[in-house]
């Protein structure tokens, strides 16, 4: 029975190398093409055959270590590849980071000048254009009422001057005309004084 079983071995390996040999002007398949295409030519090259109830398959060593070589190729390839995007990606992030930063910057910048554009400067304060506008004419119309307030009250003194003045030249007049009855009443009674003396001594 074991003798058969190597028979039958013997006669897969020898009808896989018939096959092999007659195939070897397909071996330039593993040279092009993608991994994928070169493994299904790998399995359709390859012979099988069965030992205790399981199915074998048999591949050419030359033909494994072309793919195995491909394989590794492909894998180097791939990671230089990696390499080269993550490096690629690196940069592309420094130059995002550096434009965020820019960005900010610049918002930042804009977001001054905006308030600025819409503030004023009060005593050394930035204030908005509307309260900027409210002090400012809170201020004129309250210089405005002290103007009035300032009018009113000149022109009410400048009546009570003219007043004043008037009462004064009547109180003048008046003290004149006073002294002048006070100077002639003084000078009637000193006549009939001086009457009297004479009258006083005439009668001597």
């Amino acid at each position: 029975m074991k003798s058969f079983k190597l028979y039958l071995l013997l006669l897969a390996l020898f009808s896989c190398g018939l096959q092999f040999a007659q195939d070897s002007g397909d071996e330039g398949s593993l040279n092009a093409g993608t991994i994928e295409s070169q493994f299904e030519f790998i399995f359709k090259k390859s012979g099988n055959y069965n030992a205790d109830g399981r199915r074998y398959e048999v591949v050419r060593a030359i033909n494994l270590d072309k793919l195995r070589s491909n394989v590794l190729d492909s894998l180097k390839a791939a990671g230089t590849k990696a390499s080269e995007l993550n490096a690629t990606i690196s940069r592309q992030e420094a130059t995002i980071a550096s434009l965020n930063s820019k960005l900010e910057e610049t918002t930042a910048q804009l977001n001054s000048v905006t308030e600025e554009k819409d503030s004023m400067s009060l005593f050394g304060a930035l204030v908005s254009k509307a309260t900027y506008n409210i002090i400012l004419w809170t201020i004129i119309l309250g210089l405005s009422l002290l103007l009035l307030l300032f009018i009113y009250r000149f022109r009410r003194s400048n009546i009570l001057t003219q007043e004043a003045k008037v009462k004064l030249s009547d109180l003048e007049t008046e003290y004149e005309d006073h002294r002048r009855k006070a100077l002639e009443r003084e000078q009637r009674i000193s006549r009939q004084l001086q009457d009297e003396i004479n009258k006083y001594r005439k009668s001597k």
